[in-house]
């Protein structure tokens, strides 16, 4: 069987979701550091879109839990991925939100870093 992007058939055999049509992952008109950041993370991406549905939320459910129960440096530790990701998942889709939806998305990313800032602090 050939590989996805070569086929018609776009499901994959790990069971994820097929890829979704069209002929661009980028931002049409975007700036270089936007075009460099979209470059980088489609790799990444596509990986996400393939794996279960259930492993992004599982993992990141994991460790914010992980990051408010444990004490210091370690839930500092946990925090900080969680608030990268979701930082970088709204930083990639920024261009195609209106003000009501990048709103709730800053929140938490700022909410999720201070509580990781604080953990780091002892508290």
């Amino acid at each position: 069987m050939a590989p996805p992007e070569h086929g018609d058939d776009k499901r994959t055999d790990e069971g994820g979701a097929p890829l979704p049509s069209g002929d661009s992952l980028y931002t049409p008109g975007a700036g270089p550091v936007r075009r460099a950041v979209e470059r980088r993370s489609a790799v990444p991406l596509v990986w996400l879109h393939r794996a279960p549905r259930w492993l992004s939320p599982v993992l990141l459910g994991a460790l914010f839990v992980a990051g408010l129960l444990a004490p210091g440096l370690a839930g500092g530790l946990c925090l900080l991925p969680v608030a990268l990701f979701l930082a970088w998942l709204a930083y990639l889709t920024w261009p195609s939100l209106d003000s009501r939806q990048r709103a709730p998305r800053v929140l938490i990313v700022v909410v999720i870093a201070v509580l990781a800032v604080a953990r780091f602090l002892g508290f």
